[in-house]
């Protein structure tokens, strides 16, 4: 990474702890990324935007702010991006996957929290994460205890709003999303001063949908055979997309999807014929959370698919651009996200357990992994219904939970070699 120190200062970083962070990331990466054999050649674009995702990123988008344009902050794939671009804005991810911003976050929450959200408060107050910085507007919502408590603190640092998730699929729960869907509209167009037309609502449409089928495209060659493409790869490619540049990202995730349709032809593949597939479920793997696709696939055996909100959840349904009325194409918008994301916030919440189900056959599976962070009480509690749902089906689960800290890492590991031993 080149040197941003005099951007970092008029952003009002804590410049000697950043660069703790910053040196800490080349090593954790190359370890884990670029040790990896037989690795499609086109993953270097995604490679150089880790390197720089706290300086060209964020200098794009302070030069997109010099222009008098906004940039929009969230955490959850609720927050639709369609309209943060209709309104001319740029929607990015906050940081929130690191143990680096967890004892920071620790000062003003209960230890008992769970680590994506002290991180991410924790990487506001410690002023280490350029993202936090650089955003007019936070945009949270209310998916768990945890996060809707941690927003009220986290609004004494920031520019906060924060949107209403129903708790049930219902007729009411959809009138409900609506109208925070609409409020959001409101709110964006008076913090940019620009108005959400059909015009541009359905530009913005287009954009995000093709970010969306430009990850199917990739993730559907995880499917077959030859896997040309490792799971740690797929979950960065992923992650960068809550960070990229729109149409630079569906750029260059349809260049290396190019490469691994030749990969497939030429059965080129970084794991040995026989290796177990794997399907991984559970909480969100924020960026640089890549702990537990690491241990699984350095048993020499490959995540194929990610049913979690960095996975299949983000990328797999579309939005219905057709309407040619502005109301018509919010009503679409607010559907795509309630009826298509089923986050386990929602009660009862047998549609995860439905995809689970349909993409462990979709991506012919050995085994799944139920994922969930530490104190994350919806994955951990819904667990139970996941295990009887899996047992019934005759699918192998094993049950994970799991922080950013490295110190259970062996132990993990021995349990998930355990697991992969018992599969058929």
């Amino acid at each position: 990474m080149a040197d941003y120190h005099g951007m970092w200062k008029e952003l009002n970083i804590d410049l000697k702890t950043h660069d703790l962070l910053c040196d800490a990331l080349p090593p954790l990466y190359e370890g884990i990324y670029l040790d990896q054999g037989n690795r499609p050649e086109t993953m270097d674009y995604f490679n150089m935007v880790v390197a720089e995702v706290h300086g060209a990123r964020i200098k794009e988008l302070m030069d997109f702010k010099a222009k008098g344009n906004k940039v929009v902050g969230a955490f959850c794939i609720y927050v639709p991006e369609e309209l943060v671009l209709a309104a001319g804005s740029q929607l990015v991810g906050l940081c929130a996957g690191s143990e680096f911003w967890v004892p920071p976050g620790e000062k003003v929450l209960p230890r008992n929290t769970c680590p994506l959200v002290k991180a991410g408060v924790g990487a506001r107050i410690s002023r280490t994460c350029p993202y936090f910085q650089s955003v007019d507007l936070i945009v949270g919502e209310n998916t768990c205890d945890g996060k809707k408590k941690a927003w009220e603190i986290l609004a004494e640092e920031a520019p906060m709003y924060v949107m209403d998730i129903p708790n049930v699929k219902s007729r009411s729960g959809m009138a409900l999303w609506k109208s925070e869907v609409k409020s959001l509209s409101e709110k964006l167009e008076k913090l940019t001063g620009k108005t959400i037309t059909s015009s541009n609502l359905k530009e913005a449409i287009e954009k995000v949908n093709a970010k969306r089928i430009a990850l199917q495209k990739l993730n559907d060659l995880r499917k077959g055979d030859v896997v040309p493409i490792s799971g740690k790869d797929a979950l960065l490619v992923s992650e960068i997309a809550f960070y990229d540049d729109v149409d630079r990202f569906v750029e260059k995730v349809q260049v290396l999807t190019d490469e691994c349709v030749e990969r497939v032809q030429k059965g080129e593949t970084p794991f040995n014929p026989g290796a177990k597939r794997i399907m991984v479920t559970g909480s969100p793997l924020v960026l640089p959370n890549w702990k537990l696709h690491h241990l699984v696939e350095s048993t020499g055996n490959p995540v194929v698919v990610e049913e979690n909100c960095t996975g299949t959840r983000y990328y797999e349904q579309t939005v219905d651009g057709s309407p040619s009325d502005l109301g018509g194409l919010m009503d679409n918008l607010a559907s795509r996200y309630i009826e298509n994301i089923h986050c386990a916030c929602f009660t009862p919440n047998d549609g995860r357990l439905d995809d689970i189900v349909r993409l462990a056959k979709e991506y012919r599976v050995d085994g799944i992994i139920d994922y969930s962070l530490s104190f994350c009480t919806t994955y951990l509690t819904e667990g139970t219904k996941v295990r009887d749902r899996l047992k019934q089906e005759g699918i192998p689960v094993l049950s994970l939970e799991t922080g950013y800290e490295s110190g259970d890492e062996g132990q993990l590991k021995t349990r998930i070699e355990a697991f992969i031993e018992t599969l058929e």
